[in-house]
């Protein structure tokens, strides 16, 4: 990997500090989010490379020192370039991880789909759970949800597709289901699919392309339920991608969240049809992002979480279904990590 030099880095900077500038004044707001990640790169890069730089310098000034007839001068020299090259070494490992470029898709919100596979009962249950589970880590973290349908919500905040874009696949289950009377432990699974949030310039949706449909919404919400017409289905003729949002009280809202789910489903098709054809391209990442591969087995008689494609293990199913994740996630972000930094030696 080919470090940049200073030089490069600030005109980089220079350059999406002025792209930054320009998108706010155009009123392009919801891209300037993937240019200031980009931006804080190139500045956290700059500053590891100066610091390697200020590093190699001190070390080169303390083995001057080592030529000193001073013993004392020399024993704090060679215990000042102890330090150095610990210091180094770090500086190194942080300038290699920044070296891999993440995806720029990270900063972006999510739309999580969650749906029960086999296992009929329990696995509807399951899937109501582990929606919960995220639920409750994305109010830990201060993220807010909006639900767009059963199954279905959209989460918005700091570095969420970053979080939890590793959840993307099949989750199976096997615990003793409440109602199993001989005590035998079932087998169950869900489908998560975590689809990036897509901005217009993304997706073009032409307006002749689109059927809308409005009805009156059911379920909780009281008598306004069977007043309006306030729920709203969108069909994407060219795709035959069909969306529906009822949980607003205005059909306006309604249909900008049915819009922006519309856009992040035909985004993500169009992408897993790229990705099938890079497949072997993509051996370094943690997954595939395809909803068919099985990611992960809750073994709950066993008190066992283990991720399958970075075979590990956790335990306290309890605390991970009241949302406590973080371990989960930070150990898979780091496994990516350091297959994405072997792939590029």
């Amino acid at each position: 990997m080919k470090t940049p030099s200073p030089q490069d880095l600030q005109k980089e900077i220079d350059a999406l500090t002025l792209d930054i500038a320009a998108m706010a004044s155009s009123g392009q707001n919801s891209a300037i989010k993937e240019v200031a990640q980009k931006l804080n790169r190139a500045k956290d890069l700059l500053e590891c490379v100066e610091k390697v730089t200020h590093i190699e310098q001190e070390m080169s000034d303390n083995k001057e020192l080592l030529a000193s007839e001073d013993t004392e001068m020399k024993a704090l020299a060679q215990e000042e370039l102890v330090r150095l090259e610990k210091e180094k070494a770090s500086t190194l490992s942080s300038l290699d991880e920044l070296l891999i470029p993440e995806d720029p898709r990270n900063s972006r919100d999510v739309i999580m789909e969650i749906r029960a596979g086999a296992g009929g009962e329990e696995a509807t249950l399951f899937a109501q759970e582990l929606l919960r589970a995220y639920i409750r880590f994305a109010e830990i973290k201060g993220w807010r949800v909006a639900v767009l349908e059963e199954g279905v919500v959209e989460i918005s905040g700091k570095d969420v597709y970053g979080h939890l874009r590793y959840e993307s696949g099949v989750h199976r289950v096997q615990r003793i289901p409440e109602t199993e009377k001989m005590g035998r432990t079932h087998t169950s699974t869900i489908t998560v699919a975590i689809l990036p949030a897509a901005e217009e310039v993304d997706v073009e949706i032409k307006p002749e392309d689109l059927r809308i449909d409005t009805y009156r919404a059911s379920g909780a919400g009281g008598q306004h339920v069977n007043k309006t017409s306030s729920a709203i289905r969108i069909t994407h003729i060219p795709t035959n991608t069909v969306v529906a949002c009822q949980e607003e009280r205005s059909q306006h809202k309604n249909r900008e969240k049915a819009m922006s789910l519309l856009r992040s489903r035909i985004l993500a098709a169009r992408e897993e049809a790229i990705h099938a054809k890079e497949a072997s391209a993509r051996k370094a990442q943690i997954g595939t992002g395809d909803r068919s591969e099985k990611i992960r087995t809750y073994n709950f008689p066993q008190d066992r979480i283990t991720d399958h494609r970075i075979k590990k293990s956790w335990s306290n199913i309890p605390a991970v279904m009241e949302g406590a994740l973080d371990t989960i996630f930070s150990d898979l972000q780091q496994a990516d990590r350091e297959l994405r930094i072997a792939q590029a030696i």
